[in-house]
């Protein structure tokens, strides 16, 4: 019996959820910069984490999974990673605008990606990346460039998201999705001690408790959820694909929630990381593996 094609909903379906994932990531990265000012970016970290770890610690019951020392080693190196991708980002997030901020993260993911495939057109999504991160980083005296402490932080989460990638691979195929729940509580109890040491008892001021609740939904509990479903409905490669898009969520929610207007040189430099993304995706091997956002 042949397959039945699949009707235009059960295409769109996935597709939909993948793109209300990515505005809900970047949404929340929006209202977790509103608490720097009270908390700074390491308590805002700080608080996001582990009300996330909270949430997750109900939906996926992280206590039944079966761990060996092998794989709580790499958990713990997963979670670790997971941790210094959101403080890096939201540290970048103080001086550089979200989308400028999400385009240079995205390396990371690019990285490994053409990493996956190393072929010989590789060589023009690395030139893309490259030209986009020219435009981004800021050269000799001129003064339209971004923050360079801030692009380092930036840079630096790319770097923790290629190992949040590489690690939650092989983490997650021991105990699938109560990795993640793991990952998470890990990475709270490894920020922790620096969003105490910076906001201190301001932790704990109420009026900052409801938002990042909120921040931990749309950050994290929402989008981690759309995105598993959409990932058991559609291609890999097509997975990725839509993933590429998300500098461009970022430059949007900026726009329209913080008011960060970028220059067209800028708009060009995500451009080119956006490309390079997609590129490196449709050029992967068949076996490469998407990557989950986890801002």
């Amino acid at each position: 019996m042949k397959d039945q094609p699949r009707s235009p909903a059960s295409t769109l379906f996935p597709v939909a959820l993948l793109l209300i994932a990515m505005a809900s990531i970047q949404s929340g990265a929006s209202l977790a910069k509103s608490m720097f000012p009270v908390v700074g970016a390491q308590g805002t970290t700080t608080l996001r984490l582990i009300f996330a770890s909270v949430i997750m610690l109900l939906l996926l019951r992280p206590w039944r999974a079966k761990l060996t020392a092998k794989s709580l080693r790499t958990v713990i190196v997963y979670g670790i990673a997971l941790g210094g991708m959101n403080l890096l980002f939201y540290m970048s997030l103080r001086t550089v605008p979200l989308g400028i901020a999400v385009a240079l993260e995205f390396t990371g993911p690019l990285a490994v990606a053409i990493y996956a495939s190393r072929r010989a057109i590789d060589f023009l999504w690395v030139a893309l990346a490259a030209a986009g991160l020219m435009l981004l980083i800021p050269t000799g005296t001129t003064t339209s460039g971004i923050d360079p402490l801030g692009a380092a932080y930036a840079l630096g989460a790319g770097v923790c998201w290629a190992l949040y990638i590489l690690f939650g691979q092989k983490a997650g195929a021991d105990n699938g999705v109560q990795t993640a729940a793991l990952g998470v509580m890990i990475a709270a109890l490894f920020v922790t001690p620096f969003g105490i040491a910076h906001a201190g008892a301001t932790l704990l001021t109420l009026s900052v408790i409801p938002v990042a609740i909120g921040v931990a939904l749309l950050s994290t509990a929402l989008p981690y959820t759309l995105e598993m479903v959409a990932l058991t409905r559609m291609p890999t490669r097509t997975f990725g694909t839509l993933m590429s898009i998300e500098p461009a969520f970022g430059a949007l929610s900026g726009l329209l929630f913080l008011q960060e207007f970028l220059t067209l040189s800028q708009w060009l430099a995500i451009l080119c990381i956006i490309l390079a993304s997609v590129g490196a995706t449709l050029t992967m091997g068949s076996t490469a593996k998407p990557a989950i956002a986890a801002d």
